[in-house]
C-alpha cells in the first residue's frame, strides 16, 4: 500500500466519524431531545452530549484536514484549486474550514456564551437555531461529499 492511498483511507475514516456524528446528531439526537418536556431539559441534554462529541468532531477535523493537506502535497495536486474539474476539491476545503474554525475558534470563544445566555431568555428559540443549524451543515456536507465521491470517480459537473 502506497502512502497516498493510506492518507485517503485515514481522510474517508475521518470523514465518516466527522459527517456521521453531525448525521447522528441532525437526525436521531435533536429530534430525540425535542420530545423532553421543558426547553431547559432540552438546553442541558443537548450541552452534556455535544461537549462529549466535541472532541470527536475536533479530533476528526483534525485528522481529515491532515491527511488532506498531505495527499495534496504527496500527489502535487495544488492545480487542483485552479480547475474547475476539480470544484470538488475546493468546497472540501471550504467545507472542511468551515468546521475548523466553528469547532476551534467560534464555538469555544464566542458561540458557548452567546448560546447559555440566548437559553436563559429563550430556550426554545435557542433550540430552534441549533436544530437550524444543524440540518443546514448536514445538507452542505452531503452535497461536498456526493460531490467529492463522484468527482473522484470522474463525474464531471462543471467542464473547463
Amino acid at each position: 500500500m502506497d502512502d497516498v492511498t493510506l492518507a485517503r483511507a485515514i481522510h474517508v475514516i475521518g470523514v465518516v466519524f466527522w459527517i456521521g456524528g453531525v448525521a447522528m446528531v441532525t437526525t436521531v439526537l435533536l429530534p430525540a431531545v425535542r420530545r423532553l418536556k421543558s426547553a431547559q431539559e432540552r438546553i442541558k441534554f443537548f450541552e452534556e452530549v455535544e461537549g462529549r462529541f466535541a472532541w470527536q468532531a475536533r479530533f476528526t477535523t483534525l485528522i481529515t484536514g491532515l491527511s488532506g493537506l498531505y495527499m495534496l502535497y504527496s500527489m502535487d495536486a495544488w492545480s487542483y484549486y485552479r480547475s474547475s474539474e476539480y470544484w470538488w476539491v475546493s468546497a472540501m476545503t471550504a467545507l472542511w474550514g468551515l468546521f475548523t474554525l466553528m469547532l476551534f475558534v467560534i464555538e469555544p470563544l464566542f458561540l458557548r456564551k452567546w448560546f447559555t445566555r440566548r437559553a436563559k431568555s429563550d430556550p426554545e428559540g435557542t433550540f430552534t437555531i441549533i436544530q437550524f443549524m444543524h440540518i443546514f451543515l448536514l445538507i452542505l456536507s452531503l452535497i461536498v461529499i456526493f460531490g467529492a465521491v463522484t468527482g473522484a470517480h470522474g463525474a464531471l459537473f462543471f467542464d473547463n
